[in-house]
């Protein structure tokens, strides 16, 4: 018996994964789940190194769980063409969400053929098996279509997300912008603003206090090496800190 495992994925930092688990726990509450892997903040442009971990050690018989083809894939077109290989090569996918995609249901329409009873006469069987493998065809490329169409909505709710993300950040500053100078609300980051991180805010505190140029007695080179930081970070920040004593 081939080996089951599932796939969570979350796109920003604020979103958990936590209710995508148990859903796939839930899924399987008699089977054993070799593995869950978990993809953190992936935009799309981003490589998803877990789901590649995970593409390379299924093999023909395991299982891949998602809670939404969503999960699988943003783009339609790469998501069908995965979802394709992986049937062929065996690999059994269930989507919680969307159930009629699974490929067990694909399979199932693959395999079925219409018996009928014979008629007693070559041409007329000839010609009713003729009609059978039409209807089984039409039915398999009607099943392929709505794996499509599932991949297509999911890339569709992605890009009508930002959409609506967009067209609210634009409503809040218009609105802003209509208050009294004194009532607006900061809304992004200042022009011209640099981020921090907290990593460069601790350096720099103890550049100030080790540095002779600062609060401290030592020379540049001794600071470096104390800190453990390349040249030019420190240089860099260095700079920032004179800048902002003289502000």
């Amino acid at each position: 018996m081939g080996k089951i495992y599932g796939y969570a994925r979350v796109s920003t930092k604020n979103q958990r994964l936590d209710r995508q688990i148990k859903n796939i726990e839930d899924c399987c509450k008699d089977k054993k789940i070799e593995q869950i892997y978990r993809e953190k903040y992936t935009g799309t442009k981003m490589g998803r190194p877990q789901f590649q971990k995970l593409l390379a050690v299924v093999c023909t018989g395991d299982t891949i769980i998602f809670d939404s083809v969503s999960r699988m894939s943003r783009s339609a077109d790469e998501g069908y063409d995965l979802y394709m290989q992986l049937l062929q090569e065996g690999i059994d996918l269930i989507f919680i969400k969307e159930p009629h995609i699974n490929t067990s249901y694909y399979k199932e329409m693959q395999s079925k053929k219409t018996r009928i009873a014979s008629t007693g006469k070559e041409s007329t069987d000839k010609l009713i098996d003729a009609i059978m493998e039409a209807i089984t065809e039409f039915q398999n490329e009607e099943t392929k279509e709505k794996i499509r169409i599932a991949f297509e909505q999911a890339e569709k709710e992605v890009q009508d997300l930002h959409v609506r993300i967009s067209e609210g950040i634009r409503t809040t500053q218009r609105l802003n912008e209509s208050l009294p100078e004194m009532q607006r609300k900061q809304i992004g980051q200042k022009k011209g603003a640099t981020f921090e991180t907290k990593k460069a805010k601790i350096m720099k505190e103890r550049i100030q206090k080790m540095a002779k140029d600062f609060d401290g007695s030592m020379k540049d080179k001794e600071v470096i090496e104390i800190l453990g930081i390349s040249r030019n970070t420190y240089y860099k920040y260095k700079k920032e800190l004179l800048l902002s004593n003289i502000k």
